[in-house]
């Protein structure tokens, strides 16, 4: 019995002193996106300022494809140790669990630390799309069945759902071409390879303004503070349908309770600097509120979006390719 205390008392303070000086190593940040993306953009100007408020280095690591299950995936099955972090969003933690076989589970194999940002959903064109407006954008594709082309980050990912969900209530028809992440995709689009896209705005926010493509309206109840002259889809005389590109912060399950809180006082801290603010704002994120940078709220907007989004996808039968 005595060997037995001494055991458990010896683990206890093991695990104690880890989180009291946790980090004492680099901390690795899977994006599960190429570079160059949205995704990517955020999590390098969230690792830059991590160092200072975490006191380690923070490593990104992209980790491509499935629609960013592989990336989400390396996490959940990392040691749950506080070194390891999942940089995702509403795609990798909520859409793809409905979309086929991962192999772990968006919920119970993560621990929720933060909600960081978010940006909505554009539907975006090629410079020299024909159509003025959505009412023209639908005319067009009503008169050319089949013929645009909409790119989307793999398949089944939010701008996919969005335009599927756009599709049926239209009654319009396009060819969905996947693409493994978000800057090979607008790439095509400003050439003009693709017609169209249902994406986050942030990604498409300077090649608006500087004209190379057309934002048509933006997938929310109010128009959009970085871009207030595009219109709302409703106003736009499209479906009511609003998306958004929401991201969080992640850690493997099983990851201490003190290490979770030291990364989410490091993040909320990094989100205060107004440097960082200055820079999501020019990349067309918006910071979650002060309120809500919690684990909590993170796991409660998880939850209402495996709600929303889980039954739609399951009634259209979209799987993942």
């Amino acid at each position: 019995m005595r060997k037995l205390l001494i055991a458990i008392a010896t683990f206890a303070g093991i695990a104690c002193a880890h989180a009291q000086t946790y980090p004492t190593r680099p901390v690795t940040l899977v994006v599960p996106y190429p570079a160059g993306g949205p995704s990517d953009a955020l999590a390098r100007i969230l690792a830059e300022t991590l160092r200072g408020t975490l006191g380690q280095t923070v490593v990104i690591e992209n980790v491509s494809g499935a629609g960013g299950a592989l990336g989400t995936g390396r996490v959940a099955r990392a040691a749950p140790d506080g070194y390891t972090l999942s940089l995702g969003h509403v795609q990798t933690h909520v859409l793809n669990g409905a979309l086929g076989t991962l192999g772990y589970d968006v919920v119970t194999d993560f621990e929720p630390v933060t909600p960081i940002a978010d940006t909505p959903t554009w539907i975006a064109a090629r410079g020299n799309f024909p159509a003025k407006d959505v009412k023209e954008m639908v005319a067009w594709m009503k008169a050319n069945p089949g013929k645009a082309t909409l790119g989307s980050v793999g398949v089944g990912g939010p701008g996919d759902i969005a335009a599927e969900y756009f599709r049926r209530h239209t009654g319009t028809t396009f060819q969905i071409v996947p693409y493994k992440g978000g800057a090979p995709l607008i790439q095509d689009l400003i050439s003009g390879q693709i017609d169209m896209t249902f994406g986050q705005a942030a990604n498409y926010l300077n090649p608006v303004r500087s004209g190379q493509l057309k934002a048509y309206a933006v997938l929310a109840a109010k128009r959009w503070w970085a871009s207030p002259e595009t219109p709302t889809i409703v106003e736009a005389g499209g479906p009511d349908l609003y998306s958004s590109f929401w991201h969080g912060l992640w850690v493997p399950k099983n990851t201490p309770k003190d290490v979770i809180a030291k990364l989410n006082a490091a993040v909320s801290q990094a989100l205060d600097d107004a440097v960082l603010k200055k820079r999501f704002s020019d990349i067309g994120q918006e910071i979650w509120p002060k309120d809500q940078q919690n684990p909590a709220a993170l796991a409660a907007q998880q939850k209402a979006e495996i709600e929303r989004w889980w039954p739609i996808i399951k009634e259209a039968g979209i799987k993942a390719q």
